[in-house]
């Protein structure tokens, strides 16, 4: 009987734990959700297209085929890519994100003081990450 109370009392112990495991994750975003299409059906814009060519000159990911600068809530510049990889992989998005920002902000003078939206669509024009990074 007393090794059923301690199996039991184990098991609460564990629950106990992943249930503040998981609070303690929720407690904290690392990225907020903005509302925003989850699909593109649209044409590229030919400035979009230019300034991914830009991008790849200097090195940057192949798989983006287009780069456009949006104006979102508030002044905050909203970034739109378009990538011929339709993996989702959060390392995937991380590269590409730090890739093209950086790119954004060095040569092409794009300030994000005040944060960026980020939505990137696949190949098939669903949409595949979206991270609002204002601070």
């Amino acid at each position: 009987m007393g090794h059923t109370l301690r199996r039991g009392a184990g098991a609460a112990l564990t629950a106990v734990a992943a249930a503040a495991a998981l609070v303690g994750c929720t407690e904290e975003p690392r990225e907020r959700v903005m509302p925003g299409p989850t699909a593109t059906a649209t044409a590229v814009p030919q400035e979009a297209l230019a300034l991914a060519e830009r991008y790849r000159a200097a090195g940057g990911d192949p798989d983006v085929y287009a780069i456009q600068l949006e104006d979102g809530p508030e002044g905050v510049p909203r970034v739109v890519l378009r990538t011929s990889n339709a993996d989702q992989a959060d390392a995937i998005f991380r590269r590409q994100n730090t890739s093209v920002t950086a790119h954004l902000t060095t040569k092409e003078g794009v300030s994000f003081t005040k944060g960026y939206l980020i939505d990137v669509f696949g190949p098939d024009g669903r949409l595949i990450h979206r991270m609002d990074a204002r601070p």
